[in-house]
């Protein structure tokens, strides 16, 4: 919309969204309303999905499978984000949660209902002992680790045949129907939202947005800085070990596509589209993303240049994710006043 000269658009903030940004004072049924209605209508949407198995087709399905996969990594990419770790390679954490339920429902026969917990916690911990040691890195310096060490553990698997090498683990135990398959991995993305916002809004919280705005403070203060890096790995790794685990038992198989790139770069594109920091905006951008992704295979190879344009037209249109500048147009609107009129306020 093009404003005349003398003229200017003013964003004012709507209001219930002034009354309650710190405090949560709410005094009718309408305001409930305004601030409940956007969740309520996502997560119905995400739950009702499963149940349109008959009108949607397996193949949209498994679909939503992946979705929610990709979410849950890239939820895991905004936690590291949240405390200052770039990661270039989220693959690692669903490769060791891959292949951690892999041994142990291939090699030990658990049963997954017990291996995929396992794996979720041991693979988290088993991350945060190999990324220990590089958590005093800043910047693209322990991106580049991130990034180099799935690469990695593919050789060493290859070249040392262990885990079954290049062929892999198959025949692993499968889980209930596709749809309660759904329900699950939905439900943990969601309380992986919902969880993180929390946990950030906690005295903890502050401590690693501190540790994310400026380290230096945070070690002047006493405390230990490599100590809370470290937990917000165990932390960040949980959901997409879970991510590995579960979807290894979908497919019944974990080998050295484990590890494959994809796992590291969907859920960082996922983060830019939907706008990091929010963790809503990495679900949201992965359930973009994805489906995108399966409407654009007719195209073949010329989907990336797709990519490529749909990754710039978002860093530069809308650099601050798509879910923030929905947020933002949802509790503001626009007028167009006099600068006469701005100048006497």
């Amino acid at each position: 919309m093009r404003v005349q000269a003398g003229l200017r658009k003013e964003r004012l903030d709507r209001g219930i969204k002034a009354r309650t940004d710190d405090i949560f004072a709410i005094g009718s049924p309408r305001e409930i309303m305004y601030l409940t209605m956007p969740r309520v209508v996502v997560i119905a949407a995400l739950f009702t999905f499963p149940l349109l198995k008959d009108f949607t087709g397996m193949y949209w399905q498994n679909v939503m499978m992946i979705t929610a996969t990709i979410a849950l990594l890239a939820l895991s990419w905004d936690m590291l984000h949240s405390v200052g770790l770039v990661s270039l390679g989220q693959a690692l954490f669903f490769g060791v949660g891959a292949y951690t339920t892999g041994y142990l429902n291939y090699h030990l026969g658990i049963s997954p209902y017990i291996s995929i917990p396992m794996a979720t916690v041991v693979g988290a911990f088993i991350c945060t002992a190999i990324l220990f040691p590089v958590l005093r890195l800043r910047g693209i310096y322990f991106g580049l680790i991130t990034f180099a060490l799935p690469l990695l553990m593919m050789r060493v698997i290859e070249a040392t045949k262990i885990l079954g090498g290049t062929e892999g683990m198959s025949g692993l135990t499968p889980l209930p129907g596709i749809t309660i398959k759904l329900y699950v991995i939905i439900a943990v993305a969601l309380v992986c939202v919902f969880g993180f916002q929390r946990l950030f809004d906690t005295d903890y919280g502050l401590v690693l947005k501190a540790i994310r705005d400026n380290d230096r403070t945070v070690i002047a203060a006493g405390f230990d800085v490599q100590w809370y890096k470290a937990q917000a790995l165990f932390i960040a790794a949980l959901p997409a070990t879970f991510a590995g685990a579960f979807l290894s038992h979908h497919y019944q198989f974990v080998g050295m596509p484990a590890f494959a790139m994809d796992y590291s770069i969907l859920p960082l594109a996922s983060v830019i589209i939907g706008g990091p920091g929010s963790f809503v905006g990495a679900m949201l951008g992965a359930f973009i993303l994805v489906p995108l992704s399966e409407f654009l295979r007719a195209f073949g190879t010329l989907r990336i240049v797709i990519y490529s344009l749909m990754m710039l037209i978002f860093v530069v249109g809308v650099p601050e994710g798509i879910f923030h500048y929905l947020k933002r147009k949802y509790h503001q609107f626009e007028r167009v006043v006099s600068i006469e009129e701005v100048e006497k306020k």
